[in-house]
């Protein structure tokens, strides 16, 4: 598969505009990024850095999935190439309902394939975007073999919820925008589930000498497990955040952009997660999936010492501390969530598979 390019991603930009909700920014108090063991968001420390978070949990369909859904779709037809039986996907719950939403939009059928135990509320969200839902399995690689299996017998369009340069570029053009309201930006923050939205700010995010950071739960990390052994491979996936976060394996996309100057892997527990998430509704009254959350986790987290003797050691960071001065930003890339499981601070609801 060809690398992804920055001119992909502005032809992505020029393709979706209109089509889309800018994303807006909005600085947190000044010092409120410390150490993970103090409350994260509170206003009372002095660390000189400042710190945005992008909200695209508010983008249609509750996330930046949008995005890639209407480049991947208006590419096809504009190409003429979108088939009489519509398009399908596999999704753990976002792609799937950005790519009916998007589908709507243009009179486009979409079949959507998830995950048996994908959160309610996305799966009401996708039927009342008109798709066809079917619910296969237990994760994210079991729907996809279904996906597919239906696209090879009805000959509808395969799309991808993160392993495709269209999707990845439509992703990536969040960078830009954010570059726009933040000037002099420094670092981006983002999750990584299979690494489309990672691949497309991290590519944008190279064009620009910006660094980004790469953030993924500890039991649920395709991105770092592939940076470690050189290539794509299947991992556990076992995270509290794997609804959204969930994917088996990475794509190539992903890491040859985690392999490029300025950009680094983080893992953080799911504690730090479910903390970093409640400490946004506490302080900030915004309801975001823990996925979206993990990426406020990697500067939220306390440092923790990796051996010297293992490969995770030499290419891992376990948080990230911004530098005195530096611009930060975070995305917040989604809120398809049950708001009512913030309601009870600090709970932990235990892992979702």
């Amino acid at each position: 598969m060809p690398q992804l390019t920055y001119g992909d991603i502005k032809t992505a930009a020029d393709r979706i505009a209109g089509h889309i909700r800018p994303v807006a920014v909005a600085p947190l108090d000044p010092g409120a990024i410390r150490t993970a063991h103090r409350d994260p968001l509170d206003d009372r420390s002095s660390e000189p850095c400042e710190v945005w978070i992008a909200m695209e949990f508010m983008q249609h369909t509750g996330s930046f999935k949008a995005r890639g859904a209407v480049n991947f779709l208006r590419a096809h037809q504009d190409a003429g190439t979108l088939p009489d039986a519509g398009v399908t996907i596999a999704s753990g719950g976002n792609a799937g309902m950005a790519c009916a939403w998007a589908a709507g939009r243009q009179g486009v059928t979409a079949t959507v394939f998830l995950p048996a135990n994908a959160p309610v509320v996305k799966v009401n969200k996708l039927r009342s975007y008109g798709a066809t839902v079917h619910l296969v399995g237990e994760q994210y690689a079991e729907a996809l073999a279904a996906c597919e299996s239906f696209a090879a017998s009805t000959g509808a369009l395969a799309s991808h919820a993160y392993d495709h340069p269209l999707i990845a570029a439509g992703a990536g053009t969040l960078l830009d925008e954010i570059r726009q309201q933040i000037p002099g930006l420094d670092t981006v923050v983002v999750a990584v589930g299979g690494g489309g939205l990672f691949a497309g700010v991290a590519t944008a995010a190279q064009h620009h000498n910006i660094r980004t950071i790469a953030v993924e739960p500890e039991n649920c990390r395709a991105l770092n497990a592939a940076l470690e052994a050189g290539e794509p491979v299947d991992v556990s996936v076992d995270s509290i955040a794997a609804d959204s976060l969930g994917a088996r394996r990475t794509s190539a996309m992903a890491l040859h952009a985690v392999r490029q100057d300025r950009t680094h892997s983080v893992i953080v527990p799911d504690t730090d997660i479910i903390n970093a998430r409640q400490a946004l509704w506490d302080h900030r009254r915004l309801a975001v999936e823990h996925g979206a959350a993990t990426a406020l986790a990697a500067l939220t987290t306390q440092p923790r010492h990796l051996s010297d003797d293992t490969p995770e050691f030499r290419q891992t960071w376990t948080s990230y501390t911004p530098s005195p001065g530096e611009r930060v930003a975070v995305v917040l890339c989604g809120a398809n969530t049950d708001p009512t499981s913030l309601l009870t601070p600090h709970t932990d609801p235990g892992p979702q598979k």
